[in-house]
Formats: structure tokens, C-alpha cells, sequence
């Protein structure tokens, strides 16, 4: 197959952008050159000459010098508009936005479909880790059977330090913003919509499904209680934020992102700092583990090389589980999951009726109060207790599994 030369238009000149230069410049065999770049800041001062930047996006949009559009910026909303518009013009298209993908997947995929113009985004989802072509290419859907990982560094980096060193959230969060691996508003990071964005693709490439995140459940970091901490560490294990994406039998699917418990032999307890970690599990192939940087300037580059490296190729993601599987759906109603609930007394106990079964209880007026028990996953999204202040639920260190059993007080509902 003949490689065809790449001239990128590259969009934002921040972190991953000015790690994608210096990239590019020490792989001369990839036959790739950054043509212009586009920029918001007129004030900032930039590394490379004036005359490669532009403030005007049609500057790249609409040079047919142009071929591939590499797309790395921080606001979602401009990003969808910068990418639809590339593809509609026959562009190629690199990006690393996973909220803009997670919230336009499906139109992003029709588009590439009607127009045969390729859009990847390797980067992301893990940064540095090799998933999604793994996902879309290596992995039959028929033999997959779950996927589960830590996939976002920010997290990783502050629990870490949490477990690690015994440093209180704040000031964890305060370090991690400080080395660049959190914003100054963490909200997407630390509440774990970013790693439910990145789920979102993990479950399209992973088993076909396409779904919108507000369809997956997401319980970020940040109200991990003291007492959820020291249940871990007296039991011996660690907090990480976990997504899941598992196959139930009948042909549904469970997915959630969840702070979980983690046993120390577990491949996901050896994932530290603001590295990500994903296992997949496959009937022949068994379980397999990635580890890498989840975040950086070189290790997301390094994802956006690989995709470029495929464009010269002609790769374009075929999204054949999608057509292969309509069977597999979202069905968190069909999942039960265990969990550590902890409670205060000003937020009362999570309501006894949502549980399968309640194992344990614990009331102490010193420490404060949890239970443990068996829930619907569906049930947890739902229920009214989940967000309340005062409130924390962290997975314990079993997998999201096929429900066998409903509560009795919903049993009697719908026979009412």
C-alpha cells in the first residue's frame, strides 16, 4: 500500500499541541508537516514564528493544501464544529476531545459513514495506552466479555496520593493541579464525567454499543469519606476509580464508572499517579492487561502520531461491531453491583427497600455510619440517596455481575 503524505492543520498550540511538534520533528519518517496552525489567544507568545498561526479557523478549514485537520482544544462545543466541518469537506480528522465525541458520537459516525472521510481518536481515551484500534480491530465481540480500568490520570494521581501518602483530598487535588494533571476546574475530571466520556467509547469499540453518557452511570471522587478511606485501609485494599463495561447474559450490557475497592493483587492496584490501566477479559485470549501515561503532553502526542501514522495508511475506523451487534444493549436494570455506603447522621440512611440485600451494618457516633449491600445498578442511578451530602458509595472489590434477584419492596410494586 502506498503511504501518502500528511499536511496537518492543527488546532490549539497548548500542551498536546506543542508536544505534537516536537513529536513530529524527531519522526521525519512519518512524512508529516504542521502547515498552519489556528489559535484563540492573540496575546500569548508562542514558540514558532508568527506567520504560522491564524486566529480564523476557515484559515484551515478551507486550504486545500490542508489534508488532515488534527483537532486539540479545550471547549467541546467549538471542537464539533470544527470537526463536523472538516469531515464535511473531505478532510481527515485527529482528535482527542472525548466529551465532544461521547456527546456526538453517533452523528460523527453517520457523517464518516456518508462521506468516507476518517476520524480517529486514539488519544482520547487513555492517552498513551494502545485501546481503541485494539478494541475495534483485535477483539471479536463475541468473545469479549468485559473491560474495566482506570482511565483517567487526574483521579489516579489525587487517590494515589491520598492512599500513598495520607494527604487529604484537598490538598491532593491541589498538587495534581499544580503538575498540570488537573484543570483549575476539575468538575469533569474529579466527578467522573471525563472517564464516562471516555466509557462511552470504550463501549462502541469495545461491543458496538452506542450510547449517550448521561445513560451511564458516574460517581466521581469527591465525597470519598473518611471513613470509606479508613474501611479501605483496614481491610487491606485501595480506592480507584474504576469504569466497567461487562456483558450480561441474554445480550445486555452493564456499565458504570465507580470509586471501588481494589485488592492488592489486582492489576488495577498497581496503577499509580497519573498513569491508566485497562483489562480486558475474552474467552481465548483470557486477561490482558495495558498500562501507560494517562496524561502529558507526550504521551497524549503520542496517540495522535499513531492515528497519523494509520492515515498514511488509510485507515479508517469500520465500527462493524455497531452493524454485528444491535442485540447488545445498555440494560443496567438487569446488573446488581456491592457496595460500601457510607452516612452521617444529617443525611440520613440510604433507604433499606433499594437493597437486594443489606450484609453488614456499621453505626458509630465517632466514626460515623455505613452499610454494605447487593443493589441494582439501575436502582443506585436512581436512587434518591446517592448524591445527598453526607452520602459516599464505593464499589466493593467485585465486579458488576447479572442480577439474580430483585428487592421485594419493588417485587410488590410491580405486581401492584
Amino acid at each position: 500500500m502506498t503511504r501518502t503524505d500528511l499536511n496537518i492543520g492543527l488546532f490549539g498550540f497548548g500542551v498536546v499541541g506543542q508536544g505534537l511538534h516536537a513529536v513530529l520533528a524527531r519522526t521525519p519518517g512519518l512524512r508529516a508537516r504542521i502547515g498552519r496552525i489556528a489559535v484563540k489567544n492573540r496575546g500569548k507568545a508562542r514558540s514558532l514564528p508568527a506567520e504560522v498561526f491564524t486566529y480564523d479557523k476557515n484559515d484551515l478549514l478551507s486550504d486545500p493544501g490542508l489534508t488532515v485537520i488534527v483537532e486539540l482544544i479545550d471547549d467541546a462545543d467549538e471542537a464539533y464544529l470544527i470537526v463536523k466541518e472538516a469531515l464535511l469537506r473531505g478532510k481527515a480528522v485527529v482528535t482527542a476531545n472525548k466529551k465532544m465525541l461521547a456527546e456526538h458520537l453517533p452523528e460523527l459516525i453517520e457523517i464518516q459513514q456518508t462521506t468516507g472521510t476518517p476520524l480517529l481518536y486514539e488519544s482520547a481515551a487513555c492517552a498513551s495506552l494502545p485501546v481503541i484500534r485494539n478494541l475495534e480491530e483485535y477483539y471479536d465481540t463475541d468473545l469479549l466479555e468485559s473491560v474495566e480500568g482506570i482511565v483517567n490520570g487526574s483521579t489516579n494521581y489525587i487517590l494515589t496520593a491520598m492512599h500513598r501518602d495520607a494527604q487529604p483530598y484537598a490538598a491532593a487535588l491541589a498538587r495534581a493541579q499544580e503538575l498540570g494533571f488537573a484543570e483549575s476546574d476539575p468538575a469533569l475530571d474529579v466527578e467522573g464525567l471525563d472517564a464516562r466520556n471516555k466509557l462511552v467509547l470504550l463501549l462502541a469499540h469495545a461491543f458496538g454499543a452506542v450510547v449517550a453518557p448521561a445513560e451511564l452511570l458516574a460517581v466521581g471522587i469527591t465525597s470519598i469519606s473518611e471513613l470509606a478511606t479508613a474501611y479501605a485501609r483496614e481491610q487491606g485494599l485501595i480506592i480507584k476509580l474504576v469504569a466497567e463495561a461487562r456483558r450480561l447474559p441474554g445480550g445486555g450490557l452493564a456499565a458504570a464508572v465507580l470509586p471501588t475497592l481494589v485488592r492488592p493483587g489486582h492489576e488495577l492496584a498497581q496503577v499509580h499517579d497519573e498513569f491508566n490501566g485497562l483489562i480486558t477479559q475474552s474467552t481465548f485470549a483470557d486477561r490482558q492487561f495495558f498500562l501507560g501515561r494517562g496524561a502529558g503532553a507526550f504521551p497524549t502526542a503520542s496517540a495522535v502520531l499513531s492515528d497519523l501514522s494509520a492515515l498514511t495508511y488509510g485507515y479508517r475506523y469500520a465500527y462493524k461491531k455497531i452493524h454485528q451487534n444491535a442485540h447488545l444493549v445498555l440494560a443496567p436494570d438487569a446488573a446488581e453491583v456491592d457496595v460500601l455506603v457510607t452516612f452521617d447522621d444529617a443525611s440520613g440512611a440510604p433507604d433499606r427497600a433499594d437493597f437486594v440485600a443489606v450484609h453488614q451494618e456499621f453505626r458509630s457516633a465517632q466514626r460515623g455510619n455505613y452499610l454494605t449491600g447487593t443493589i441494582g445498578l439501575g436502582q443506585l442511578a436512581r436512587a434518591s440517596w446517592l448524591r445527598a451530602p453526607g452520602v459516599c458509595v464505593v464499589r466493593l472489590a467485585s465486579p458488576l455481575r447479572a442480577a439474580v434477584a430483585v428487592p421485594a419492596a419493588l417485587e410488590e410494586a410491580a405486581v401492584a
